[in-house]
């Protein structure tokens, strides 16, 4: 699964929290430039928008929701840090990746 991720100016261990839940980073925008707080042009590649609230105005949350929206994308919205993300993420119904886990399935 990959995610479109904005907001926050340095992601931190959040990359880690999200390999370990099987998702990778697929673009990541800052929000504070006023580029970033335009429409973006498409979610295309990504199957979860997560959108980090600590930095992002209303106008902007509400541009990347009605995209994710028009594009069938899934989105989280929460403070950017690893125990906010993780329960969004548990709200959503992502499983964590547990190589150790006697109920994961192998190929």
């Amino acid at each position: 699964m990959n995610a479109y991720l904005v907001g926050a100016d340095v992601l931190g261990n959040i990359p880690d929290l999200l390999s370990s839940y099987g998702i990778k980073v697929h673009k990541h925008v800052s929000g504070r430039n006023a580029a970033h707080q335009r429409k973006p042009a498409s979610l295309k590649g990504a199957d979860l928008l997560i959108l980090f609230t600590d930095f992002l105005s209303h106008n902007v949350m509400r541009a990347y929701r009605d995209l994710a929206h028009e594009e069938n994308v899934r989105f989280v919205a929460c403070r950017r840090s690893v125990c906010a993300l993780s329960q969004s993420l548990d709200k959503i119904e992502c499983t964590k990746v547990c190589d150790a886990c006697p109920n994961r399935k192998t190929h």
